[in-house]
């Protein structure tokens, strides 16, 4: 009776310890599971999975919930992770631009929060207390690039969500084009401002970011339902403030993405 007691025991002891491991196994399938899907449908997302040196850092925004497996956040953050840690902007599919050096000359992005209609984006990247990108110039340019890398992700992915989801992972983008684009206006009619952003360490970084972003928002234009601010954003980018504005400073037209501004809006698709 005794061996029989012992060896139910086991096989109990030995249930709890499969049930205790089933969940660093899961996890561990989830992590080797998405990072397969990135290398699989998103090559300019996995190339950052590649280069950041904190791995592990990026499978811990990995969610084994969302359908996408939130790969578009996990790429977001290791973009930034990337900034700090080599005081570069990586670039969309490889690459990087220098992150210019700090400028007195350049104002607080916090200035042009009154051009815009309260929102999340605004308070979060605009306003004093919160993220860096409105007190320093360079900060906004690190979400603009991050945001870029978020959305491509989220394009090369968007044949995974259910139809019944709604995403938004256009707006972040939308409002830090308008948000940099608004800057460049301001600086326009500050001469300090406007000799430091012609500068060529920082013009150069403009340059090569504001076109990865054009290129990427108008890549999304085809999907119709990966935002809710969108329009509001790309309306005020549109205007021909900032664009007259970017146009001087980037020696060339800056792109207004039409195509995405013709689609229909949420409120018309319900």
């Amino acid at each position: 009776m005794r061996k029989t007691v012992r060896i139910a025991l086991c096989g109990l002891i030995f249930q709890a310890g499969a049930l205790v491991a089933a969940k660093p196994v899961v996890a561990r399938d989830c992590n080797a599971k998405a990072v397969d899907l990135l290398k699989a449908a998103s090559p300019n997302g996995n190339s950052v999975f590649r280069a950041i040196a904190h791995k592990a850092f990026f499978r811990t925004w990995i969610d084994c919930e969302d359908p996408q497996y939130a790969l578009p956040t996990a790429v977001h953050e290791s973009v930034h992770m990337m900034t700090a840690d080599g005081d570069v902007y990586p670039l969309v599919g490889g690459g990087a631009v220098r992150r210019p050096p700090e400028s007195t000359a350049l104002f607080e992005p916090a200035r042009i929060a009154r051009q815009f209609r309260p929102s999340l984006f605004v308070t979060t990247y605009l306003r004093v207390g919160g993220s860096t990108s409105a007190t320093d110039f360079r900060y906004l340019l690190d979400e603009l690039n991050a945001y870029t890398h978020d959305l491509d992700t989220a394009v090369a992915l968007d044949g995974l969500r259910t139809p019944d989801r709604q995403l938004s992972h256009r707006d972040g983008l939308a409002a830090l084009m308008s948000f940099v684009a608004f800057y460049v206006k301001a600086a326009e009619a500050d001469p300090d401002a406007w000799t430091a952003l012609k500068h060529p360490d920082m013009k150069n970084a403009v340059s090569a970011l504001w076109g990865q972003a054009e290129r990427t928002m108008i890549g999304s234009c085809r999907i119709t339902d990966i935002g809710t601010e969108d329009r509001v954003f790309l309306t005020k980018l549109c205007e021909r403030g900032p664009q007259t504005a970017l146009k001087r400073l980037l020696g060339r037209a800056p792109v207004c993405p039409k195509e995405c501004l013709a689609l229909p809006s949420t409120a018309s698709r319900e």
